[in-house]
């Protein structure tokens, strides 16, 4: 096994996520979102998307050869056919045996072009989707955690299936734009050469077709969007109903009175159909007024032409030319209107992928209330670019995972905007939080948060759900950005330090921790090799957190096959699993998310006993926890609050304490209420403003009694 600390990234919490305001509601008459502003072609396309570059060189190529063809056929069958009428002497094929040929060369050029665009349209379809696809899903991989957890599921539905949209807009809508832009004024002047009359009205009825195809336009807003954005709801609503199936059968309320998650299915299910009949009702609609209109044009052209053909005013090779040309006037108008709708959810889908791919439109775009999601970095290797200058990215191959869970990139994900390069060193830390603020959704979570995170001691932050202590976490590992504050380790900032050393020296738990498929052995080295499972070490360590004892009943033992996320293990044994990792790595710096989840009395205060005894040994432990007995076993508790303070609080009376006033006393180990004989500390409003706007304090201010 490689030595290589793994690169995990786990996100929770997913019903916490902000969905958009767009994807909150439903109904007919549901408000679309607002679609970007863009020309007929929109040139981020060209920019994120080189394979289409040559692609639209040839086009307009294969357009040009299209238009001189369409003449060319025109002119020769016009010439024919008035021949053959006017001059009975000619009405042999001997006496055309050139003109035919040249128009016989001029059709098959025309079939060969058509069909070559057609195919290369196809080619340049699929590859720009997977180019895009695989862009998005790299960009994906560079996004904040925060915010990938709130758009997670609409990447997930732009890369699986919105994307491939585009190949309509390639393979119809953009060849008819270029038609549409070479073929009529081509046509117009040479319908004026022949006959003025017939140009004059085709100038003055071919205006008509695009003003109604802006008015359908604007009928249509948004119509692609919002059917982008309710196939985004019924996905994401689909996996929570799945995702509380377990739990609503572990109950028995699966058959509960209410509406059943069939019916909520199917509900589902028949808005998205009623969304998908409206759109195409429209776009029949649209194609027959572009149709009526087209044909009552050349109606009035085959008119016009007749009566002054009857009335002997014009020759009938000019006529004749005019009456095959006109159509051409009209048709790749009419073909741009046919392919609008079916481009739209293809560009639809496109305009998500460039909010992605885009940083500028990223940043604008991203809610400033995001979720507090769980974000798990270990050891993750740095991503700084080549250029090594701060912010500089590094992009890796990515898997996005999707589900009830939560969000997992695996592995080699991070946000490599954080790391800029200062070498760390290899032993505990200690950690100073200086004013630490990020948005949350409903102000900020954590809000203006002054700590100080001793090595040596256990350090619980508490406090009730949302209120931030899973961002401090995230910012302490440097994955998150703050809006105010910062996290400096030793003196140092987080976000100057290198990834590759600082994650080297934490082992985080999170909350729901990452397993992936394979064995026990791999799962429990994915910190780190272990030259000897059967080492001393880790037996040890899989006796503290009571995984030998689920050893003990496999056959298998450490060569054990388990699924993705720890399929095969029950919810204790996996939590377990994942203590035996991270206690196991011997990292100077342990970050726990509810480490007692899931386990009973007995394995709790084992897992409590080793925590003190690696801080005992000067290891920097950080637990996030609300258990009263984790709370009891800690020398500082942090209250992580959203409002406007952070305090070390009192969980219970305040005892005397032996130390001398002014003493800093956290070297003094205080600890929670209940250990009786050991003094508590807690951090007064003036020592967290002080430490707010210094950052370098000893330690904590101390309020004695």
């Amino acid at each position: 096994m490689a030595s290589a600390p793994s690169r995990d990234i786990v996100a929770r919490e997913r019903s916490d996520a902000v969905v958009p305001e767009s994807l909150s509601h439903e109904g007919p008459d549901e408000a679309a979102p607002a679609r970007s502003r863009r020309g007929p072609v929109d040139p981020r396309l060209w920019r994120y998307a080189r394979s289409a570059r040559p692609h639209l060189v040839i086009a307009v190529a294969l357009a040009l050869v299209i238009t001189a063809t369409i003449v060319v056929i025109a002119i020769v069958l016009g010439r024919v056919l008035a021949g053959v009428i006017t001059d009975p002497g000619k009405r042999e094929f001997g006496a055309w045996t050139t003109e035919l040929v040249i128009l016989a060369v001029a059709v098959g050029v025309r079939g060969l072009a058509s069909w070559w665009q057609a195919r290369l349209a196809h080619r340049a379809g699929s590859a720009v989707v997977a180019e895009l696809e695989t862009a998005v899903l790299r960009a994906g991989a560079e996004l904040p955690p925060r915010e990938l957890d709130l758009r997670r599921t609409e990447i997930a539905v732009v890369v699986g299936n919105g994307l491939s949209g585009l190949r309509g807009w390639f393979t119809g809508y953009l060849p008819a734009l270029l038609l549409a832009c070479l073929v009529p004024p081509v046509v117009l002047v040479v319908i004026a050469l022949h006959d003025r009359t017939s140009a004059l009205i085709a100038v003055i009825t071919v205006p008509l077709i695009p003003v109604f195809m802006v008015l359908i336009g604007l009928l249509t807003q948004g119509r692609a969007e919002a059917t982008l954005a309710a196939t985004t709801r019924l996905s994401d609503q689909i996996l929570d109903l799945f995702a509380g199936m377990p739990t609503l059968r572990a109950l028995g309320r699966e058959g509960a009175d209410g509406p059943s998650m069939t019916n909520q299915v199917r509900a589902l299910g028949d808005s998205l159909r009623q969304r998908t009949m409206r759109a195409l009702r429209i776009a029949f609609l649209s194609s027959m007024v572009l149709e009526s209109l087209a044909t009552l044009s050349v109606a009035l052209i085959a008119v016009a032409i007749g009566l002054r053909l009857v009335f002997g005013e014009m020759a009938l090779y000019s006529g004749l030319v005019a009456l095959i040309l006109a159509p051409e006037v009209y048709w790749p108008l009419r073909q741009v209107g046919e392919k609008f709708h079916a481009a739209q959810d293809g560009m639809a889908a496109a305009d998500k992928a460039f909010a992605v791919l885009e940083p500028r439109r990223r940043d604008e775009s991203a809610s400033p209330r995001a979720a507090c999601g769980e974000v798990v970095a270990s050891g993750a290797r740095s991503a700084r670019g080549g250029s090594g200058l701060p912010g500089a990215r590094a992009v890796r191959d990515v898997v996005l995972h999707g589900g009830a869970g939560g969000t997992a990139l695996e592995p080699g994900t991070v946000d490599a905007g954080l790391a800029t390069g200062a070498r760390a060193n290899t032993g505990p830390a200690r950690i100073t939080l200086r004013g630490l603020s990020v948005a949350a959704r409903t102000g900020t979570a954590p809000d203006q948060l002054s700590a100080v995170l001793e090595p040596g001691l256990v350090t619980v932050l508490t406090g009730p759900n949302g209120c931030g202590k899973s961002t401090t976490v995230q910012a302490i590992l440097g994955l998150v950005r703050l809006d105010e504050g910062a996290v400096r380790v030793d003196g140092v900032d987080v976000r100057e330090l290198d990834s590759d050393s600082w994650w080297s020296r934490i082992a985080w738990l999170p909350q729901r921790p990452v397993l992936v498929p394979g064995t026990l052995r791999h799962n429990v080295e994915l910190l780190g090799a272990i030259p000897d499972p059967a080492a001393e070490d880790l037996r040890a360590v899989s006796a503290a957190t009571g995984f030998a004892s689920v050893l003990a009943e496999l056959p298998d033992g450490w060569d054990t096959v388990v699924g993705q996320n720890g399929t095969g293990l029950s919810l204790g044994q996996r939590q377990r699993l994942a203590l035996t990792r991270v206690l196991a790595a011997q990292r100077p710096i342990l970050l726990l998310d509810e480490p007692t989840a899931h386990l009973d009395p007995e394995s709790e205060q084992r897992v409590l006993s080793t925590l003190r005894e690696r801080a005992a040994g000067g290891a920097t432990v950080v637990v996030v926890a609300h258990r009263s007995t984790v709370l009891a076993a800690a020398d500082v508790v942090i209250e992580v609050v959203a409002a406007d303070t952070s305090a070390i609080v009192d969980p219970g009376a305040v005892v005397t304490s032996n130390s001398t006033p002014g003493t800093d006393t956290n070297t003094s180990r205080p600890a929670a209420a209940g250990v009786p004989g050991k003094p508590q500390a807690r951090l007064d409003s003036a020592s967290s403003r002080a430490l707010g706007s210094s950052g370098e304090s000893a330690g904590f201010g101390a309020e004695v009694s």
